[in-house]
């Protein structure tokens, strides 16, 4: 007994996904003219072809996206590889890159490889086997790193990450101007002592937001007191401990502190409040990431320096559909910073 053609076969409890043979039958057409009419090709009348997408509608037929990547050469897929196992950085910029590609509709298959260089090898294997168009690589940190190893020739974009390659496409945050605009903030303000606590110098961000420290500092003419500059770790005990140093008695302590990241900035609002100083009456304070969860929560609310994350998601989709197109760019491109104002130097809450 055979099923109506206007309805998709079950097995068992479980429907059936229909195919292209149950568009034809239901529509009373060849598979061939079914295929013409979904792929918008052939020589077909208007109500015809409308005719045969309102069936395959009605039906729920779904084209096999493999079987037409083939014919076309694309898959409509890219692969996202990152090691920021806590999404800090990965996923506003997953959020851009997804935003970006979108609009061509392109999916992303995220990937998370955790500094595990064998998993990530893995990763890029099953992303191949996936037919993917191309590659977008990301970390939780922007230094160098070793290039994927991917065996055939597919475009690839490190964001928020960088290779030493010639023929490389890297995007990454401008650190050294984000660092520019947060003292000339402050000393817009007429800030005239100001202090920089940092992370860790072997990281490049942390070398580049101090000499964007020092060259701001030179635009206005000011100095840099022994002592003012502080480079430990990221967290918010070293900048309550930063703080106490820069506070001791008998030194000339500073009236503004430039912090390489709001989890220092928060420890240093909390250590400026424990000696008695007030943000931003007497120590005006900014910080670096833009992480919004924390600079919202610092007393006073922290300013700090938007990398805007998104955006260079959003570029590096949009780089990377350049390479598919075979429109080729190559180099370490630096995506400019934003200074987003709060309490914590005298503005108002953005």
């Amino acid at each position: 007994m055979k099923t109506p053609a206007s309805k998709p076969m079950t097995v068992g409890n479980r429907r059936a996904r229909p195919t292209i043979r149950d568009v034809a039958r239901a529509a009373d057409v060849s598979i061939g003219t079914v295929s013409k009419a979904l792929n918008d090709s052939g020589q077909l009348s208007q109500l015809t072809r409308e005719r045969i997408i309102t069936t395959a509608k009605d039906l729920g037929f779904r084209p096999n996206d493999l079987a037409k990547s083939l014919h076309r050469g694309q898959s409509l897929t890219v692969g996202l590889i990152s090691t920021d196992a806590f999404g800090r950085f990965s996923i506003p910029i997953m959020e851009g890159i997804e935003e970006c590609l979108s609009d061509s509709r392109i999916a992303v298959f995220m990937c998370n490889a955790t500094d595990d260089p064998a998993k990530e090898e893995r990763h890029v294997e099953h992303l191949i086997t996936k037919r993917v168009d191309g590659i977008i690589v990301t970390a939780r940190r922007a230094d160098k790193r070793d290039e994927i190893k991917r065996p055939f020739d597919v475009p690839v974009v490190y964001v928020f990450s960088q290779v030493e390659h010639p023929e490389a496409c890297c995007l990454l945050p401008d650190d050294q101007g984000g660092a520019v605009l947060a003292v000339r903030h402050l000393a817009g303000l007429g800030r005239r002592r100001i202090a920089h606590i940092t992370g860790p110098e072997r990281f490049e961000a942390v070398r580049l937001r101090r000499d964007g420290y020092r060259k701001a500092l030179g635009e206005f003419g000011l100095s840099e007191p022994k002592g003012f500059y502080l480079s430990g770790a990221w967290s918010e005990e070293w900048g309550r401990e930063a703080v106490a140093r820069l506070f001791r008695p008998g030194r000339k302590k500073p009236d503004a502190i430039f912090c390489g990241s709001d989890q220092i900035g928060r420890g240093a609002a909390d250590g400026l409040r424990e000696i008695g100083q007030s943000a931003p009456e007497t120590v005006s304070l900014v910080g670096f990431d833009n992480w919004k969860i924390v600079a919202d929560a610092t007393r006073p609310p922290l300013t700090s320096i938007d990398m805007n994350l998104a955006t260079l998601g959003r570029e590096g989709g949009r780089r990377l559909l350049d390479l598919i197109a075979g429109r080729p760019w190559r180099g370490v491109d630096r995506l400019p910073c934003s200074l987003i104002v709060r309490e914590s130097c005298g503005g108002k809450s953005r």
